[in-house]
């Protein structure tokens, strides 16, 4: 027993009045020392329980919520129009042509049900069933929590006829609703600015972020014009003049499937879609086969991204595996197979969305984002198999192409269970099991322990010198992984690199039964360090790890594992004086304080720097900067992987252009 803990025992063994709180005595702990907090100051003390953290995903949460209300009003058939602005200070302004929020007195609080709805937590339309059938925001906070989490926000109504405003400092009105003019149009107007105090990582908004959110509403909400607008970047091709785009889908979730496997090549050139009510629950579903290897599966409730799944992907999956099984027995093709089919045979190359609506859903997983309503699943079983029994029988060509790569699959994943035991084998075993090539640290720890996969041996050999052994781990790894998008299975745990770093870190690989599921318990380290040369071509390797954990080791993306060193650029000197940049911008800056006499080196390599030099800026807990990596937007992320490291060259050209920052391309 540690002493700490021998201390926590005598602590408790002292007579109850003499033991303190804060230096309170517990005596005096009374009704007095209860601090009620109202709705919108626990807002503000606690911002975190409302919209997850307030750093970059926090901040673009805001967004999301106040738009929520504007889809709401879509859903409901009130609204087709929503617009999105990002200011030059960072303010956004959302409005829609909906009803527009009541203004008129509210009979319980007596004031404006606008003032009402803007600072009260938990008011608001969504919770009554007769102004929303279904809603969707995660927490039903809505834009009471953005209002309190602002330093200003403003509030513009357009309803029967007049034009209703009201502004808030801090989730606190200024002043009563009031008319301010009459206008025959309709709907709600929200300007808000993020507090500082608040947001103090940052409150700048990223357009790509809010831009992929707004297509993908675009699509599962399909009618409504959907348009986000950049002040800060001008766009003269633009009719407003600013960076622009505008989101419309006539066909939903079937332009969706398109849109996010128009980089695969297709199996079938058709997209199985369908669109109804089962036992009272709206669902959506459109899937797709293509060529790859992997199973992209899309899962949403009410517009929520469910990137834990749920119920109703357990439904899809159910329906699809009995419905295409039954189908191939029929067809006889799988009489001369020796082994069995299993589920995850028939979704290898599938690409799928769902999409149900939910009156009243109950979230469950670590980040509240897995649905658990049970009757949710037997509903999307239903139409499912009604969707592709119809589809299949129709169309007998696609139906024996699709059964046709489900047995290629199954083979491959009968090859795949012999290289994946391998890895087990050599994972389970004790550390004379490790990669020879793993320098391993002495703490035993996971949470204190790090990883850093190191481009090349000559990298690793000083990253080895450098590091600090306690907690510290190095696995250099070997040229460029196996591009993990373009290989089969068997392929990528046969990869003698990739064997390396599932046996280092520790987990290994699920059964025939859930071959993507890892013992994630097992990890040896709890940050996974990806650290390559600020080149080209330490951008490709990175890309390729990340490629290999996002298609296999999802999970430690997800529970925040998982980051990129930065190592620096340049190295300013002049005299005895020395200082890094991460950029140009950081070299000029430097080289102009030194005002003459300057000698830069460009760091071609991270072999290039010495032991010292690379634990100084890259590997020092104290100085160094990390990059998590986190997974914002799943379809997204799967669209970009599968762009950048599949076979269709000239999106992947074309993203290349727009984006790159080391490489001259050839024309």
């Amino acid at each position: 027993m540690s002493e700490e803990v021998k201390n926590e025992d005598e602590e408790n063994k002292k007579p109850l009045e003499e033991k303190k709180n804060d230096g309170v005595p517990m005596k005096d702990y009374s009704a007095d020392s209860i601090q009620a907090l109202e709705g919108m100051e626990h807002v503000r003390m606690r911002p975190s329980m409302y919209i997850g953290d307030v750093g970059v995903r926090g901040l673009h949460h805001l967004v999301y919520e106040v738009v929520d209300n504007s889809i709401d009003e879509a859903m409901g058939g009130y609204c087709d129009t929503i617009s999105v602005t990002i200011n030059e200070d960072n303010s956004i302004t959302t409005r829609d042509n909906g009803r527009g929020i009541p203004v008129d007195m509210h009979k319980k609080e007596g004031v404006s049900a606008l003032e009402v709805v803007m600072t009260k937590i938990g008011a608001g339309g969504k919770f009554d069933k007769d102004s929303y059938k279904v809603s969707g925001g995660l927490h039903g906070v809505g834009v009471s929590c953005v209002n309190a989490l602002s330093s200003h926000l403003k509030a513009t109504v357009y309803r029967n006829g007049k034009i209703w405003e009201q502004e808030y400092s801090r989730g606190k009105a200024l002043y009563p609703v009031k008319s301010i003019g009459e206008s025959d149009e309709r709907g709600t107007e929200v300007t808000f600015l993020p507090d500082t105090s608040i947001f103090t990582q940052t409150v700048e908004y990223s357009y790509e972020t809010l831009s992929n959110r707004m297509r993908e509403l675009s699509y599962l909400n399909k009618g409504v014009t959907i348009t986000i607008t950049d002040k800060r970047q001008k766009d003269e091709d633009s009719d407003s003049g600013f960076l622009s785009e505008t989101f419309y889908s006539n066909e939903g979730l079937k332009e969706f499937v398109k849109f996010l496997d128009g980089n695969r090549e297709q199996l079938i050139q058709n997209v199985i879609a369908m669109e109804g009510e089962k036992n009272g629950i709206p669902v959506e579903v459109a899937m797709v086969y293509n060529t790859s290897y992997t199973e992209n599966l899309h899962s949403y409730v009410n517009n929520i991204n469910t990137h834990e799944g749920g119920t109703h992907l357990s439904g899809f999956r159910r329906g699809l595996t009995s419905t295409l099984k039954k189908y191939a027995d029929a067809s006889g093709m799988l009489d001369k197979l020796k082994f069995e089919i299993q589920g995850d045979d028939f979704r290898e190359g599938l690409t799928a969305i769902v999409s149900v609506k939910v009156a009243e859903p109950q979230f469950e997983g670590q980040t509240k984002t897995k649905l658990g309503n049970r009757e949710v699943s037997s509903a999307v079983s239903q139409s499912v198999s009604e969707m592709l029994t119809n589809y299949l029988e129709e169309n007998p060509d696609d139906a024996k192409v699709i059964v046709q790569k489900v047995i290629l699959a199954a083979q491959a994943r009968h090859a795949a269970t012999k290289a994946r035991e391998m890895v087990q084998r050599k994972t389970v075993m004790s550390i004379g099991g490790l990669p020879g090539k793993l320098s391993d640290c002495s703490d035993q720890d996971p949470v204190n322990c790090e990883v850093f996969l190191v481009e090349g041996d000559s990298a690793g050999g000083t990253a080895k010198q450098g590091r600090d052994r306690n907690f510290q781990a190095i696995l250099p790894l070997r040229g460029k992984i196996l591009n993990v998008e373009k290989a089969m299975p068997h392929r990528v745990f046969d990869n003698e690199e990739i064997k390396n770093i599932y046996t280092a870190l520790g987990v290994t690989i699920g059964t025939d039964d859930d071959s993507k599921a890892l013992n994630i318990e097992k990890l040896r380290y709890h940050k996974v360090v990806i650290m390559c040369d600020a080149d080209v071509d330490g951008s490709h390797i990175e890309t390729l790890i990340l490629t290999f954990f996002f298609r296999y080791m999802r999970e430690l993306i997800e529970m925040g594992h998982v980051y990129i060193a930065t190592p620096p650029l340049y190295l300013v000197k002049k005299g005895s004086k020395k200082r890094y940049a991460w950029n140009d911008e950081e070299r000029d800056e430097i080289a102009n304080s030194y005002s003459g006499g300057v000698s830069i080196q460009r760091y071609k390599g991270l072999g290039e720097m010495n032991a010292e030099q690379l634990w100084d800026t890259t590997m020092n807990p104290d100085f160094r900067t990390l990059r998590q990596i986190t997974i914002d937007n799943a379809t997204e992320a799967d669209r970009i992987f599968s762009m950048l490291m599949g076979d269709e060259v000239p999106p992947r050209r074309e993203f290349i252009e727009k984006n790159a920052v080391y490489a001259n391309i050839d024309a």
